[in-house]
């Protein structure tokens, strides 16, 4: 498999520092990286794009690296951000950082894992202005979009520094582990460049074989940012976004956005994409891609098991059967419904408002009188009636249900 071709028909090629050089570490089974620092205890749908772009290398008979940037997380990387990063604690780097190498040793257990605090930690200042430092103009760095677009808002030198720490990881990377490539999302070219041209200065550019790679980012069609919902992020660690959450986030993807995330986030082949397309064209309503997308990732992401619970949760919220599920369900099933906590001597009708089943207490009566509402799969009939008269399931806890498909959690304090 020619790699670059592979990435083409998916749309994945931004830029490309040498081709020739690319498809010979390729050829060679040379070593390929792409970072991650630790800015937060685990990633988000955001990084899928590079984390599944690693997979793809690797499965092209690369030598795939995941670098953890345990020592450039304590710097923070100012490309295209608007204002500096609040650094984080030694503490809060190492935790994020062994959070998110034990997160992707699990999603992708096949690519080796290193962290650069191992030699950026064991270099001095001196060491680093002499080494790496002088190897760098300053005309050439204000050059880069990723710095130049932060001068006039102000950057630090701290900030300013971080082009030459990931620039000395791929060097580091190229000596020591055979690695030749280097690659990123379309905001990490400039810190590529300064690694392919540090490693062109330091071996001779007749001598060099490393090369840069990047892929776009991933927009949504309305051009929205992809990835961020109404409640914030969502992350690939099934403690901050439940799996039927995560599978939810794929099935309600837009029509016009499924035929390039397919491309993008799975290994599904050109053909099989191309016939799911057709399918989708012939039955729109059954959402064809979209399951296929959501049952893809959700696999990538956290396996078969937990890929059935999804599909098994989504039909039990679909046919309003949530009460009749095993515990393991139910409790998934409760970490994904949004909840509030009520006093027990709240009434009904005021907890049927305060959950947000119901925009006011006249709308609420009238579903009460519709029996539309129930609580724990008893229809509500008296409206004065105190959530302390209610028989609670799972440590004091009440499933509302509207309708047949609308679920709200109540937690009685």
């Amino acid at each position: 498999m020619n790699i670059i071709k592979e990435l083409e028909w998916r749309g994945l090629v931004k830029q490309i520092t040498n081709e020739e050089r690319l498809l010979k570490a390729q050829n060679d089974g040379a070593a390929v990286y792409c970072g991650f620092d630790p800015t937060a205890d685990s990633l988000h749908v955001g990084h899928l794009m590079m984390i599944v772009t690693l997979k793809r290398f690797d499965k092209a008979e690369f030598q795939a690296i995941g670098l953890i940037g345990g020592g450039t997380g304590m710097i923070g990387d100012p490309s295209f951000k608007a204002d500096e990063r609040k650094l984080q604690t030694d503490e809060q780097v190492k935790f994020h950082a062994t959070a998110i190498q034990n997160q992707l040793l699990r999603i992708i257990p096949d690519v080796t894992f290193a962290n650069n605090a191992d030699w950026l930690g064991k270099m001095s200042l001196i060491d680093f202005l002499r080494d790496v430092g002088k190897d760098f103009n300053i005309s050439y760095l204000l050059n880069k979009d990723s710095i130049a677009t932060r001068i006039s808002t102000g950057l630090s030198v701290t900030e300013f520094s971080y082009t030459m720490l990931q620039a000395y990881d791929f060097y580091n990377l190229y000596i020591n582990h055979n690695c030749k490539v280097q690659i990123g999302g379309s905001d990490q070219w400039g810190n590529i460049t300064s690694g392919t041209d540090y490693i062109s200065t330091r071996v001779g550019s007749a001598n060099t074989e490393a090369a840069g790679f990047t892929i776009p980012l991933l927009t949504k069609s309305d051009g929205q940012k992809f990835g961020k919902t109404e409640s914030g992020a969502v992350w690939l660690d099934s403690n901050k976004t439940s799996v039927y959450d995560f599978y939810q986030f794929w099935i309600n993807q837009d029509d016009n956005d499924c035929v390039k995330m397919l491309k993008y986030l799975t290994f599904l082949t050109k053909e099989e994409i191309d016939e799911l397309e057709v399918k989708h064209k012939e039955a729109p309503h059954f959402r064809t891609m979209q399951k296929t997308l959501a049952s893809e990732i959700t696999k990538f992401v956290h396996g078969d098991q937990e890929l059935n619970k999804a599909i098994k949760l989504t039909d039990a919220f679909f046919t309003g059967n949530i009460l009749n599920l095993d515990d393991d369900l139910l409790e998934l099933a409760i970490k994904s419904i949004p909840t509030i906590q009520l006093e027990k001597t709240t009434s009904a009708i005021d907890a049927i408002v305060n959950v947000n089943a119901a925009s006011s207490k006249r709308e609420a009566r009238e579903f009460i009188k519709a029996k539309a509402i129930s609580f724990n799969d008893v229809a509500v009939q008296d409206e004065n009636m105190l959530l302390s008269e209610i028989k609670t399931i799972k440590n004091n806890k009440i499933i509302v249900k509207k309708g047949k498909k609308k679920y709200y959690l109540l937690e009685i304090k």
